[in-house]
């Protein structure tokens, strides 16, 4: 599984280990330190303090802190994609909604397993267009769970599906965003309605061949 982000935050990509190696240790710390202090309060100055780096080092790969953020944003996405593909390449999914409840667990365990994530989601604290300059951040998302419901269901493609799915990830995004503010490992009752809603909003937008 793919996706077709195409903001690119890098001032140079890095190709030897060594620097690829000291790229990842940005983000790591940026990862840290906005779960620590917030987007605002993040400065260049003490991500390279806590990646161990000099700040021409930082500036070499990154023009600004925005761009440091955005490559960890892209990260997350492409870490939760990973996540969800090897899902659905391990397990045989018996209906349609198996993917869905695959797609909700997986968002809801990188909260819980991922530094940074539950603060910046997919960038959506800095600019919900922060993956992609031409779609939202969660349009990204949606385009991706159609992709497999087509291909694991023979969902008809099409603006119905995507209108659907759209809905059905900005409502899923904003409970599950509440149901970690109310506690911090994820409020149980907000995360069992949050599936709910979903579930049943779909079931009325999408058709699938039978199997």
């Amino acid at each position: 599984m793919t996706t077709q982000a195409s903001t690119n935050p890098l001032r140079r990509v890095p190709v030897q280990g060594r620097s690829v190696a000291r790229v990842q240790r940005m983000l790591d710390a940026c990862a840290e330190l906005v779960d620590e202090i917030g987007y605002e309060a993040l400065t260049t100055t003490l991500l390279a303090e806590r990646a161990g780096v000099a700040i021409g080092s930082v500036y070499q790969f990154f023009p600004d802190k925005r761009a440091i953020v955005q490559a960890l944003a892209l990260r997350n996405l492409e870490a939760y994609l990973a996540r969800l593909s090897a899902r659905s390449e391990a397990v045989e999914f018996d209906h349609w909604w198996d993917i869905v409840d695959a797609a909700i667990d997986e968002y809801i365990a990188m909260h819980r397993e991922v530094p940074g994530f539950r603060t910046l989601h997919f960038g959506d604290v800095v600019d919900v267009h922060l993956l992609d300059a031409e779609r939202d951040n969660n349009t990204i998302i949606a385009e991706q769970l159609a992709g497999l419901l087509v291909q694991h269901f023979g969902a008809t493609a099409g603006p119905r599906l995507d209108f659907a799915l759209a809905i059905a990830v900005e409502a899923g995004d904003a409970l599950i965003k509440l149901a970690f503010r109310r506690d911090p490992d994820g409020d149980a009752e907000v995360l069992t309605e949050a599936k709910a809603l979903i579930r049943e909003y779909l079931h009325r937008h999408v058709n699938t061949v039978s199997r």
